[in-house]
């Protein structure tokens, strides 16, 4: 009996206004991110998040994400914007990630930034056996939490039984490439579909999933 072969997931993140929304939806966006960083120039306010946040249907995932913030400022914004999972994309440990998660109950998943000579594997099971419902893999970048624009070597993307996503310099170009290298679980793209920095391009949105479904199909 043949294996189908799983889709590829994809989140478009980074976004701030009402028809990005729709265009991610209508290309097939498995989910939406919205940041809550004020450094971010893709940073949407709580009263932003809450009006961005009617017009995500059903079975598309609302991602909010924070940079070392606490479990209460998170409470916060979940107080008025329905978000499904929390991505943790600063320094958080893996036991602070633990508390987050109890104190707001969401599901989360953790942002690495990989590093040469980091130890992948290892960084990513402490946050595996602390709960996290993914990982998170990005370039490095000294002074940017994600959005950098840059990717790492995606040789280096492991090969685990766990829900790893792709993340750092995807673009409609290099994403189906990106996805036959990997084999990852799925993608992240934040600038790679903007014409702007939190302004997305529709034809790019369309183009970045056209790119996914045919890294996804058999080779």
């Amino acid at each position: 009996m043949q294996h189908l072969q799983m889709r590829t997931r994809a989140k478009i993140c980074g976004i701030t206004r009402v028809q990005d929304i729709h265009a991610a939806v209508q290309a097939g966006a498995d989910a939406i991110g919205l940041v809550f960083f004020p450094p971010s120039p893709r940073y949407v306010s709580i009263e932003q998040a809450q009006k961005l946040a009617q017009h995500v249907p059903a079975f598309v995932q609302l991602v909010g994400l924070f940079v070392n913030a606490s479990a209460a400022q998170i409470q916060q914004v979940l107080d008025v914007v329905p978000l499904d999972v929390l991505q943790l994309h600063g320094d958080e440990t893996p036991e602070q990630c633990q508390q987050i998660a109890t104190q707001c109950k969401r599901r989360w998943y953790k942002a690495i930034q990989v590093q040469a000579g980091m130890d992948v594997v290892a960084e990513v099971e402490k946050f595996q056996q602390a709960g996290a419902s993914a990982i998170l893999l990005d370039a490095w970048h000294p002074e940017l939490k994600g959005g950098t624009g840059h990717s790492f070597d995606w040789s280096q993307f492991p090969q685990l039984d766990t829900a790893l996503i792709l993340a750092g310099g995807l673009k409609p170009e290099n994403v189906a490439e990106a996805i036959q290298t990997t084999g990852t679980y799925a993608v992240d793209v934040s600038g790679g579909v903007e014409s702007a920095k939190g302004i997305k391009d529709q034809q790019r949105i369309e183009q970045f999933m056209q790119g996914v479904q045919r890294g996804s199909a058999n080779p």
